[in-house]
């Protein structure tokens, strides 16, 4: 057997959970890197990272770079002397960082690669209206999510389920992936498998102001998965047009109903308590969203204070 000496690199929640998991598997983790404080929020104050907080409570060593190529960085890597580095949700690591380990650097990435390279993997999976994903654990080479895969597990998307649903699901699934990984590193049995080439790839595009805004010309199960593939985070919107302003309209929990309509894309309909707006061959019934200065809110609870006009209409 090996004697492991792990650096953990990780930012979010997600990694967070990955590395409370290592820890309570008795493996030694020499150090954490993670990304700087910075300021969030209204008031900006200064937000240490998920696994930060964690890693502190622990008692672990703490690196925040902003530069991974440093000579800074470089001494306090070798000062750790790490044989092997786990990457969870982090960024891209230059290729002197990366081959640094004895025994290599291996990634967690929760989509069944090849498919759903990139930033937003959960996310997309279930916008594309997959109905199976799951993680892949591989060795870090020189470009993004290509390196040989060692493990992959798979799981069900169901019809319904939101983003924040399946990003818990796989974050325990690759809990378990990640210490499975490192049983075969320390046991000397790796196996790996070359990633396949030459089919047809999706990819798992950094979310941003354009993609998250709903497209009511779409078929309804289109809008839907889209709705659904970013809620709780970072939330699919609309602009509500209403009164002579714009407002954004921020879209948390729907329903789907296909049926035929002539209604234009984006007719909105008030029926019984009900928020229906109509899409391609259907219609997307709010139940929970959110307005500008307002907190999120069941359609119910909005409706009694907020009143949509008949010529209201969201693009």
């Amino acid at each position: 057997m090996r004697d492991l000496r792990i650096l953990f690199m990780g930012t979010p929640e997600f990694a967070k959970t990955i590395l409370d998991h290592v820890i309570n598997e008795d493996y030694n983790v020499v150090g954490v890197v993670t990304a700087p404080d910075k300021p969030a929020g209204r008031g900006r104050k200064i937000h240490e990272s998920h696994v930060k907080g964690y890693a502190v409570k622990k008692g672990l060593k703490v690196l925040q770079p902003t530069n991974l190529k440093s000579e800074e960085f470089s001494e306090q890597l070798n000062e750790l002397d790490p044989n092997v580095i786990i990457v969870v949700a982090f960024r891209m690591l230059p290729k002197q960082v990366w081959q640094y380990p004895e025994y290599g650097t291996f990634n967690l990435h929760a989509s069944l690669l090849p498919q759903y390279r990139g930033a937003a993997p959960i996310h997309w999976a279930i916008i594309n209206g997959e109905t199976t994903t799951g993680v892949s654990t591989f060795f870090i080479d020189e470009k993004i999510d290509t390196g040989e895969m060692i493990l992959q597990k798979e799981i069900t998307i169901t019809p319904d389920e939101t983003v924040g649903e399946l990003h818990d699901k796989l974050m325990n699934l690759g809990c378990s992936t990640v210490t499975e990984t490192l049983k075969l590193i320390s046991e000397d049995t790796v196996t790996t498998t070359p990633q396949p080439q030459n089919i047809t790839l999706k990819t798992a595009y950094k979310l941003n102001n354009d993609n998250t805004r709903v497209d009511w010309s779409l078929p309804v199960n289109e809008v839907y998965n889209k709705i659904r593939g970013l809620n709780p985070f970072p939330v699919a919107y609309t602009i509500l047009h209403q009164d002579n302003e714009e407002l954004r309209m921020k879209l948390y929990k729907v329903r789907m109903q296909q049926e035929e309509h002539s209604k234009s894309p984006g007719t909105i309909n008030i029926e019984d308590s009900t928020l229906k707006i109509a899409a391609k061959d259907g219609f997307i019934l709010v139940e929970e969203l959110q307005l500008p200065g307002k907190r999120k809110m069941a359609i119910k609870d909005l409706l009694n204070g907020f009143s949509f006009k008949e010529d209201s209409y969201v693009v």
